[in-house]
């Protein structure tokens, strides 16, 4: 039996890859801050509660063969600027120290398409980063830790870049699920204008990529965009989740775009598509109505 170890194993994405990788006959452990959510419990994962900037409890909590690695770890308020630099780039190196005296056959990192900072659309993987908020310099700096890692010490190491992700059992804390939750209830809630366009992928789609890497000898020491690549209007989203609802009433343009903001975020996909041999199945109209009626069933706290 195969050995996944996903740190940030609670969180959403940790989740829907802890679900897929149990039906395919994995041992699944967790390392995650916080215990799972009731409704993101799987009962055969082994939850292990741990800080991943704790290294001396890390490791003990770590005495596991591993075949495989995948973090999604790190602080999800980024509003907190300590916190993000801390797990997202901190955490991350202790990780790496731990893992190259481990003998694994793949190690992914969850890097961000923040790590392009002002760069244009479609914005491709060997570009110059200028990453401008505190996640994205973490992200950027962790992408390059690890490729630093693979290069002296052939580390397995394989980035993929995301864009947004979205799916069911999201919490309330993105655009998407905010969205649904204010229509759902018929509320009025402040928006930006919804100008931007942006590149998003559902969850699934996600899972199937991070699935393929895992065993892709081509992908070690390369970093990889995994996005749709048909960047959509917020404002289009907004309406479309508003008009399946027939109820809400976003205010638009009450939030104001920050200064650094680009209106098109999209990836250039060519490594996914050549390195992996991968491209996204779920088109937006099939993902947001699988969503939409996710959160019409249950309530996400």
């Amino acid at each position: 039996m195969k050995k996944i170890l996903i740190i940030g194993g609670t969180g959403f994405l940790g989740y829907h890859l802890a679900r897929y990788c149990l039906k395919k006959k994995f041992k699944v452990i967790s390392i995650s801050k916080n215990c799972p959510k009731p409704i993101r419990f799987l009962k055969k994962v082994h939850y292990i509660k741990c800080d991943i900037n704790n290294k001396k409890l890390l490791e003990r909590k770590l005495n596991y063969n591993f075949d495989y690695v995948v973090n999604f770890g790190g602080y999800v308020d980024h509003s907190n600027k300590k916190e993000t630099f801390k797990s997202h780039y901190l955490g991350a190196k202790i990780l790496g120290n731990i893992f190259l005296k481990k003998n694994i056959k793949k190690f992914i990192q969850i890097g961000s398409s923040m790590e392009y900072g002002r760069i244009l659309s479609p914005q491709k993987e060997n570009y110059q980063c200028r990453p401008v908020s505190t996640y994205g310099v973490s992200k950027f700096l962790a992408t390059q830790y690890f490729l630093n890692l693979y290069m002296r010490n052939n580390f397995p190491v394989t980035i993929l870049r995301l864009y947004q992700v979205y799916g069911p059992y999201q919490d309330l804390n993105r655009l998407i699920p905010i969205v649904i939750n204010s229509c759902k209830a018929n509320e009025t809630f402040p928006c930006s204008d919804g100008k931007q366009f942006r590149d998003f992928l559902f969850v699934d789609d996600l899972i199937r990529a991070i699935f393929v890497t895992l065993n892709k000898k081509k992908a070690l020491g390369r970093i990889i965009n995994i996005g749709s690549g048909s960047p959509i209007k917020i404002k289009k989203i907004i309406n479309k989740i508003k008009n399946f609802f027939k109820k809400g009433n976003p205010l638009f343009g009450r939030i104001k775009l920050r200064k650094e903001e680009l209106l098109e975020i999209y990836p250039d996909l060519n490594n996914a598509k050549n390195i992996l041999n991968w491209k996204s199945r779920v088109d937006f109209k099939t993902g947001i109505k699988k969503t939409i009626n996710f959160y019409k069933r249950y309530n996400i706290e």
